[in-house]
């Protein structure tokens, strides 16, 4: 039964990804390059955010799917992600401007993350969910979406590995709660509900961790 529901899944999975288009976004870097000054006091000047223990976390930017990076702004842009301090600056940017910092920050070399922690139990742990996941709780491995090495696919699944723990900890509760809402199929949803806090803990620890490229 886990075996035919393993592979029911992965054909849905397979089926999402081959009817997303891929299209090259045609954004100016040298000219997203100029308006990063507005990005630089949360997501710092090479792109790649910043992670308080404890405290806040902004994430990584430098190295993220172009195509990703413009579909979040236009999100914030519209309201169809909530997020306080993005909004604002997401309605300073025309289009152009945002596919231009999308194709700068997708082309910065992403930094080493931070807030994973030394708890090897829960690194262990998290390993698990993240590269098995846990089938008798249909939590599926985070590559079956976030492709190979969870580097990201595309515009929909974004690169998870090496972003910063308390980043991607708080997307998790989001998605959780219902906060976040912008995935194809509620596909975040339907995992993020199933996990507990130690899940999430577990897995933003060790994701964290890993290379990004």
């Amino acid at each position: 039964m886990e075996s035919k529901t393993k592979i029911k899944f992965s054909a849905l999975l397979l089926g999402l990804f081959f009817s997303l288009p891929v299209v090259a976004l045609d954004g100016d870097a040298a000219a997203g390059k100029a308006s990063s000054a507005i990005c630089m006091a949360c997501h710092q000047a090479d792109g790649n955010g910043m992670n308080i223990p404890g405290g806040e976390s902004w994430p990584r930017l430098a190295g993220m799917d172009a195509n990703y990076i413009y579909k979040q702004l236009v999100e914030f842009k519209s309201g169809k992600r909530v997020n306080a301090s993005m909004a604002p600056f997401a309605m300073m940017l025309n289009d152009q401007q945002m596919k231009d910092l999308a194709v700068y920050y997708s082309q910065q070399s992403a930094g080493k993350a931070a807030g994973g922690g030394t708890d090897t139990e829960l690194l262990a742990y998290g390993e698990k969910l993240v590269t098995q996941g846990d089938w008798d709780r249909y939590i599926v491995p985070c590559a079956s979406c976030h492709g190979p090495g969870n580097k990201g696919a595309g515009a929909h699944f974004p690169g998870i590995a090496g972003q910063h723990a308390g980043y991607l900890e708080s997307q998790l509760i989001a998605w959780q709660e219902g906060k976040r809402d912008n995935d194809p199929q509620h596909l975040m949803l339907a995992i993020a509900e199933r996990m507990n806090d130690r899940d999430i803990k577990a897995v933003a620890a060790w994701l964290s961790t890993q290379p990004a490229h």
